[in-house]
């Protein structure tokens, strides 16, 4: 038995395992387990990455009263829309900021994207000044950048009172001043400094937070009308590298006379549904 052992580990290496008789498999395989040199366990490497000091869950929730304080400023800027205080607070809460582990606007922004992605297309699709050497996806790209968003819409709607976040501590705010003194040291900062530190890039993706918000809670019709005559006209910029395609600022702007300009109703698709219902 030893010997027969023996010959079938010597060409352990050229027999299959289902050739060797049943009454040896085990002791072969034992055999083969022995044989195997001692490989000592590596001791585990220590993690290189630094500690993650933002323990979330120890951090209180914001106050029901500001919660309504956002409320009432994206109220008094998109009259007459009332907006729900956790979906304002969804809208305005940037990541980086310690309430994001309660609420932060990265899904809202996915979809505000998603949503003007499908407007502005729409919008050049039908446009009569529609040429087939048209690129859209450069158009897209020109009008609906987040930091062109960041740099021209989110100014007009001054989205830097209400947006909560925590600029990055370089460049300028090396040394970062305190909370309450942060929105009024960005707003004393040049375009170009302020878009080092992500001022464009933070209020780009409210803006599309804000579509997104919009979008989810008072329905297509209201956000198309209001990205024509809140957001449209404000990326009409004649002559620049950025911003909708001189072709099209005609339509764009004849759109935004026919829904009532700046001042026209955002509700108004809504009303006369319901208008129409009750008759």
């Amino acid at each position: 038995m030893s010997k027969a052992l023996a010959r079938l580990c010597s060409t352990a290496g050229h027999v299959s395992y289902r050739r060797i008789p049943a009454g040896l498999r085990l002791q072969s395989r034992s055999l083969s387990n022995v044989q195997q040199p001692f490989q000592p366990e590596r001791p585990s490497q220590p993690d290189s990455r630094p500690p993650y000091r933002g323990d979330f869950k120890k951090r209180k929730p914001p106050s029901a009263q500001s919660l309504q304080e956002l409320a009432e400023g994206l109220n008094a800027r998109f009259k007459p829309l009332n907006f729900p205080p956790e979906l304002a607070a969804r809208i305005l809460t940037h990541a980086t900021h310690s309430n994001a582990y309660y609420f932060n606007s990265n899904r809202l922004s996915f979809i505000g994207r998603r949503v003007l992605q499908s407007y502005l297309l729409m919008f050049v699709h039908q446009s009569p000044a529609l040429r087939p050497d048209h690129d859209y996806e450069m158009i897209m790209e020109r009008t609906l950048n987040t930091r062109v968003l960041g740099r021209h819409v989110a100014p007009a709607w001054e989205f830097g009172e209400l947006i909560k976040w925590r600029p990055v501590t370089v460049g300028p705010l090396a040394h970062r001043p305190a909370d309450d003194d942060i929105k009024r040291f960005i707003a004393t900062l040049d375009p170009s400094t302020a878009s080092t530190v992500g001022v464009h890039k933070v209020h780009g993706t409210s803006v599309e937070a804000l579509v997104g918000g919009v979008f989810h809670q008072f329905g297509g019709a209201i956000a198309h009308r209001l990205f024509h005559t809140r957001m449209l006209p404000h990326l009409l910029l004649p002559g620049q590298s950025e911003g909708l395609h001189d072709a099209f600022h005609e339509d764009a702007h004849n759109i935004y006379l026919r829904m009532g300009g700046r001042l026209g109703d955002l509700a108004a698709p809504a009303r006369q549904n319901t208008a129409t219902s009750e008759v």
